[in-house]
């Protein structure tokens, strides 16, 4: 018997992870599966690896905000956009405590992995099999999107991260190439920072990760959880730690409400609590 537990989208919440972390030991989790997002925007740098580092840890795939984070600390980003200059923010405050051969190994993962139990093949992707981020997969998404994550290469379940939801669906993919369909398709859900469209559902926001349980038979049990953990102590280590736009992270935990792309809102905010300023000097600088 082997409990995996599905770890996604921390998004360095760590007051969320040590919750959850805490619940997966308590339920006896033998592995772990680490889906992608691991850091930013929240308070988490050397905390988060140190917690990541003491787990074992049997698989592992790329995040599209390793992809940020690793073009954020080159100065590789728009500089112009106010959700790009968001992002080169919070890379500064990661380079406080993190590498940049630590930023590389983070980012010098598969976008894709198989692992096999008896004759069942599991795929593992934070997004698509060959794109980690976009919305095709979002709990509204279409099929024929759904199906690639169980046929490119074949698989039969298919376990993805990065909407934030937990989910569980069924591929209709290979119907006529294989002759199956039916494939298993779960998300454990966002870690660090659920999302709703549903007001009501929004009212939840507690962590959220998911167990799969195998056997010599085959896929024995699957546990969606949802773990309380202390926002308010998250949102005082942040203040402690002067985490950058607080105000969008504040927003995140408490009313699961997102600020990442709003244009307009970002620029005001740095405008308004100085970040520009501390943005251009670090911009103007080296490469350190």
């Amino acid at each position: 018997m082997t409990k995996i537990a599905l770890l996604s989208d921390i998004h360095g919440n760590t007051t969320a992870l040590e919750a959850v972390l805490a619940d997966a030991r308590q339920r006896g989790v033998d592995e772990y599966w680490l889906l992608g997002d691991i850091l930013m925007p929240g308070t988490g740098r050397r905390r988060i690896l140190d917690l990541l580092a003491e787990l074992p840890i049997t698989a592992r795939v790329l995040g599209n905000w390793e992809d940020s984070l690793w073009h954020g600390v080159r100065k590789e980003l728009d500089s112009t956009r106010p959700s790009q200059r968001y992002l080169l923010r919070q890379c500064q405050y990661v380079l406080e405590e993190i590498s940049l051969e630590e930023i590389e190994l983070l980012h010098n993962q598969p976008l894709q992995l198989h692992r096999q139990f008896g004759d069942l093949t599991v795929g593992i992707s934070h997004h698509l099999p060959d794109k980690n981020w976009g919305r095709e997969l979002i709990h509204t998404g279409a099929q024929e999107d759904f199906d690639r994550l169980v046929t490119n290469p074949p698989c039969d379940i298919a376990v993805y991260g990065h909407i934030h939801q937990q989910l569980l669906r069924y591929g209709t993919g290979g119907l006529l190439r294989y002759g199956t369909g039916g494939q298993l398709i779960v998300n454990p859900g966002s870690i660090g920072q659920p999302f709703f469209l549903d007001a009501q559902l929004r009212k939840d926001l507690r962590a959220q990760y998911m167990i799969l349980e195998f056997d010599d038979k085959g896929l024995v049990d699957m546990d969606f959880r949802r773990v309380d953990y202390d926002v308010a102590a998250e949102l005082q280590l942040a203040k402690d730690l002067k985490l950058p736009y607080l105000e969008v992270y504040y927003e995140s935990l408490v009313n699961g409400i997102h600020h990442t792309h709003h244009q307009e809102f970002l620029r005001e905010l740095a405008q308004k609590e100085g970040y520009d300023r501390e943005l251009d000097a670090w911009l103007k600088s080296g490469n350190d």
